[in-house]
């Protein structure tokens, strides 16, 4: 039973630090994608950032509503950071 348990809490372990890693991965690519050249993407990446309140991603999206040009897109990121700003207090 004791070497099952250490595999277990090895596996959970590896598991879990793993995940944390994909995670960091996703969030830099996704906060790249925010500037990013296409629209699709910039979208893509607000509908990723929206789950993620922080201090620092409102104000990334304070930055990314100053530059963005699309109407649609900033609006969304206005709508995003309002309920960001809510949540947070």
């Amino acid at each position: 039973m004791g070497k099952r348990l250490l595999a277990l809490s090895f596996g959970l372990t590896a598991g879990s630090l793993l995940g944390l890693g994909l995670a960091q991965h996703s969030m830099g690519r996704h906060r790249r994608d925010l500037f990013s050249g296409r629209p699709l993407r910039r979208l893509a990446a607000l509908g990723h950032l929206s789950s993620y309140a922080s201090v620092d991603t409102v104000r990334l999206l304070g930055d990314y509503i100053a530059w963005e040009q699309q109407t649609m897109l900033r609006r969304r990121a206005q709508a995003i950071a309002r309920r960001m700003e809510q949540e947070l207090g």
